[in-house]
């Protein structure tokens, strides 16, 4: 049985930002090292979920996908063709298969455009011109997402931050892609309507058969999204999994406190013996500037020796863990008896 060849590879994706200095900055003094050598594969249908602190690199890996932001090195090959440094006339033909949605629903639509010119305006940068029109294709598309059409000519200031956040998703929608990468897209939302909003995105997934990188830091919602989750830590994925395994059977030390943090979303009835098994990181995420030799998590890890300062761990499948279970660490834990 062949493998199928997947929507999205990454391959060594790294991206660095220069830091200017001197008189009159122009010199290039050091880089953040915000992505630094991801390897990852989305498939047709497929959800992958990107997990980790704030600053370790998640939204910048959804603008390298997007092209957004042009990779420093390795490959990003959509559909069996590289884009990595593909030239705009180069992305036009795939440019509308791969959409975002953003984090933030109140700064990602333009507040003097009508909901109509917003959604619909990805077709008319294409030139599309569905059957009955854009106006009627808008107003479909407002339905799909829980809006009514006539919401048509308001403007985005009439709704809440729910609603805003379903605008976006009908924009994403406009040119019927087939990968959209959603950046925290619930993280800026009432509690109370983050899972409509999940919901919904899944809803579409299953109808569309959409594949989705699916960026957050809330560990509950990811695991109700995602089939395959992606743990990153200081630009790198420590470990990449299928939702069951990682969840049930973290290997990475830093993916075991990650989980152990909020027990009530992994185990609802934890009791109190679980609460107090929480493992509490101390110090800082080290800086993008300077990260750490070897592991870069190993200044914040309780199993950490001299072979994790001086040695890389290489994103590895480990011998008894699944097949699709990678880990990057020198001294795993145990799996469950």
């Amino acid at each position: 049985m062949t493998t199928p060849t997947p929507l999205l590879e990454v391959s060594g994706l790294t991206k660095y930002f220069p830091v200017m200095g001197g008189f009159p900055f122009k010199r290039r003094i050091a880089d953040v090292q915000a992505v630094d050598g991801l390897d990852f594969t989305v498939h047709e249908g497929e959800s992958l979920g990107l997990v980790g602190e704030s600053g370790c690199g998640k939204s910048t890996t959804g603008r390298l996908i997007t092209r957004l932001l042009e990779p420093t090195r390795g490959r990003i090959t959509y559909a069996g063709r590289d884009i990595s440094h593909a030239s705009r006339k180069e992305l036009a033909p795939v440019r509308s298969e791969i959409q975002m949605i953003f984090q933030d629903p109140y700064s990602s639509l333009n507040p003097r455009q009508t909901v109509g010119k917003i959604v619909g305006g990805p077709m008319e940068v294409n030139g599309i011109n569905p059957p009955g029109g854009q106006e009627k294709r808008v107003r479909e598309l407002l339905e799909i997402v829980g809006l009514s059409p006539e919401h048509y000519n308001r403007f985005p200031h009439e709704f809440s931050g729910g609603q805003r956040q379903r605008i976006g998703v009908a924009r994403a929608l406009a040119l019927q892609p087939k990968l959209i990468v959603a950046d925290e897209p619930v993280s800026a939302l009432d509690v109370s309507i983050q899972a409509q909003v999940v919901n919904l995105l899944q809803q579409l997934q299953r109808d569309m058969g959409i594949s989705f990188l699916f960026i957050a830091h809330d560990l509950a919602i990811v695991r109700h999204f995602s089939h395959r989750v992606a743990v990153m830590y200081l630009g790198k994925i420590v470990e990449i999994a299928d939702r069951e395994s990682l969840y049930s059977a973290p290997r990475h030390p830093y993916t075991r406190a990650l989980l152990s943090a909020v027990p009530e979303a992994t185990v609802p009835d934890a009791d109190a013996e679980q609460q107090d098994s929480r493992i509490r990181l101390t110090g800082d995420v080290p800086s993008p500037l300077n990260p750490p030799s070897g592991c870069r998590f190993r200044t914040r890890c309780w199993k950490a020796t001299e072979k994790c300062a001086t040695d890389e761990p290489p994103l590895i499948r480990l011998t008894d863990s699944k097949e699709s279970h990678l880990t990057a660490c020198h001294f795993p834990e145990e799996p469950p008896a």
